[in-house]
């Protein structure tokens, strides 16, 4: 009668992520970086984050930490030390407080460079703010259909033109025609996303940046009049990294593949499991299969 062997477990796999890592993971993966990008990814629901830094030059991943606050990220610098700390000449990260403060408690020479993503995102939360509370407006009215098709309107409203269908491009030229708030949140918030494209240089998008920042602190759109003034605070970052090249989207494959890898993480029950996998498939790490080991 054949044996049927079940199939590991969770934490069977998560270990043996975990030590295949400890024995194959690239010693010297932290020398020379001079260009990194630092992040934080959820690798389980319920605000389970991880912190990982990224070798722009290299695309890996060669760091990474539990946790998501100034203390993580202090850990990779106190790892990395004082001289190879001050090799690093550019980093790129979101507009949160807590990584800021530890690269310029550790490596001030660094220019930080804000993730222009972040900006247009920014825009994208403010367009979808005006729309729920014209929504809202709409409820209070008698015609309660009205209501109903305009909340059907959000995804023409988010998605990028080029990716509407057909039903959500008539929707959008529809809002057009009505005009209002909505529509010039819109509008502003594609002025902001094309500056972005990634067809101009530092200079225009300088230009462009500051001007539409003016407009939006003239739209008398609440929202828009908050993310004017949060861009002008990171104006300097965000100007760093189209200046510089830097940014956390020129690794986007790495970075959707890493989001891929803790999807399939939710199963397991730590962080070091989960962080593991990552470095598995993202790091500087050698794989080989036991017979193409030689003796001993």
């Amino acid at each position: 009668m054949p044996i049927i062997f079940g199939s590991p477990d969770w934490d069977t796999v998560g270990r043996i992520c975990e030590r295949i890592v400890a024995d194959g993971l690239d010693p010297t993966r932290l020398d020379g970086l001079v260009n990194i990008g630092v992040d934080e990814v959820s690798w389980r629901r319920h605000h389970h984050y991880l912190t990982l830094v990224a070798d722009h030059t290299a695309k890996k991943i060669v760091w990474g930490a539990p946790g998501k606050d100034t203390a993580t990220l202090d850990k990779f610098f106190t790892e990395l030390g004082d001289e190879r700390a001050g090799q690093i000449a550019a980093v790129s990260m979101d507009m949160g407080a807590a990584f800021n403060k530890s690269v310029r408690d550790h490596a001030p020479q660094a220019v930080i460079c804000i993730d222009p993503f972040h900006a247009v995102q920014l825009v994208t939360d403010a367009l979808d703010v005006v729309r729920r509370a014209a929504w809202n407006e709409l409820r209070q009215l008698p015609d309660q259909d009205a209501a109903k098709r305009f909340k059907g309107a959000r995804w023409a409203l988010l998605k990028r033109p080029e990716n509407l269908t057909d039903e959500q491009s008539v929707t959008l030229r529809r809002l057009r025609n009505r005009g209002g708030a909505v529509w010039r949140a819109y509008a502003l918030k594609e002025a902001f996303r094309a500056i972005f494209f990634g067809d101009l240089g530092a200079a225009d998008v300088e230009v462009l940046l500051d001007r539409r920042c003016s407009k939006a602190s003239r739209s008398q759109l609440e929202p828009f009049v908050k993310v004017g003034k949060t861009i002008r605070r990171f104006r300097d970052g965000i100007l760093a990294a189209i200046r510089l090249g830097v940014n956390n989207a020129r690794a986007e494959g790495l970075n959707n593949h890493v989001r891929l890898i803790t999807r399939r993480a939710y199963g397991f029950h730590s962080a070091e499991a989960a962080l593991a996998l990552v470095m598995l498939t993202c790091g500087p790490i050698e794989l080989s299969l036991p017979h193409e080991r030689g003796p001993g």
